[in-house]
């Protein structure tokens, strides 16, 4: 953990980006970057959960190499499945915890810890914010709450974006319906 006041400086960045944006997978992307660089540690990547497989979608990551990435599908039921259900889960060994689903490729990759955080909408869990360190932390309430409060600020624009989406589309079909182009 830096600093306290980094925190907050880092938080005021992306929500005065969120204001500014009208594409979200930036904001996400610049969401998984800060992390890492505030925290100092290794990297971050934000997940989604697909309805139907219940597998967690990589939505954006930092900091991580295409080959861990690529390790297979992560289960939302077997992978720190906790945090989706229960909030915020700490993981201090990942070669020593059996909620790691890939302790091998963790490892491989210099991963030591792991902080996952759920991305909540309303209180429906949608995805999870995971954060990964190269040395066995100690994860402090500050750093829970700072990755927690943006993890919240990925739901309300990850939520928004959803929203937007659908409106766009019936307003589409509406158009469609009347014969006159769309706005």
């Amino acid at each position: 953990m830096r600093n306290v006041a980094t925190n907050y400086d880092t938080l005021i960045q992306i929500t005065r980006s969120l204001s500014r944006s009208r594409k979200p997978e930036e904001i996400i992307q610049m969401t998984v970057e800060k992390i890492p660089a505030t925290l100092g540690i290794k990297g971050c990547a934000l997940f989604l959960i697909h309805p139907e497989t219940n597998e967690m979608e990589l939505a954006a990551a930092y900091g991580l190499s295409q080959e861990y990435l690529n390790k297979g599908a992560v289960s939302a039921l077997r992978s720190i499945a906790d945090s989706l259900n229960d909030g915020p889960v700490a993981v201090y060994d990942v070669s020593d915890d059996p909620r790691i689903q890939y302790p091998e490729a963790a490892k491989k990759e210099g991963i030591a810890s792991i902080l996952s955080v759920p991305i909540l909408v309303g209180d429906d869990a949608i995805g999870a914010v995971r954060v990964y360190s190269a040395e066995t932390w100690e994860f402090t309430l500050d750093d829970v709450n700072f990755v927690q409060s943006l993890a919240q600020i990925a739901g309300i624009l990850i939520d928004m974006s959803r929203l937007h989406q659908g409106q766009n589309e019936y307003i589409d079909v509406l158009s469609t319906m009347c014969g006159s182009p769309a706005l």
